[in-house]
């Protein structure tokens, strides 16, 4: 009896393990196309204060102070992206990136504040 329910015990962390890994965060999800609206950095400037964004592009530069220049051939915007958003990612000036944010518009001047960065493989 004690080897079956160590058996059980056995596939049943098997099993868990598939959808939560090692370090404790669950893995996995939906890897095609999306149906999410990549919008310009010409486009930023008509959009609303806090309007969510999407931009796809490459980070020019960084400007110090976790602001960074962003480019996607409309234009360029500064970019607001504190460090905890990285999470271990690391992007070059060649790479282009797809960034998930809000406009952020205070004292004449725009901004996109990054919530999330995905590096894209091409």
């Amino acid at each position: 009896m004690e080897k079956k329910a160590a058996l059980l015990v056995f596939i049943i962390a098997i099993g868990f393990t598939g959808v939560v890994g090692a370090d404790g965060l669950k893995r996995g999800g939906y890897t095609g196309p999306s149906s999410v609206q990549i919008s310009k950095v010409s486009d930023v400037k008509t959009m609303p204060h806090d309007a969510d964004v999407v931009l796809e592009g490459r980070i020019e530069s960084y400007l110090g102070n976790e602001k960074y220049l962003f480019n996607d051939g409309s234009g360029t915007v500064i970019l607001e992206i504190d460090n905890d958003e990285w999470n271990g990612l690391e992007v070059g000036a060649d790479d282009v990136v797809i960034l998930y944010g809000e406009v952020d518009k205070k004292s004449q001047r725009i901004a996109i504040e990054v919530e999330k960065i995905e590096k894209q493989n091409r």
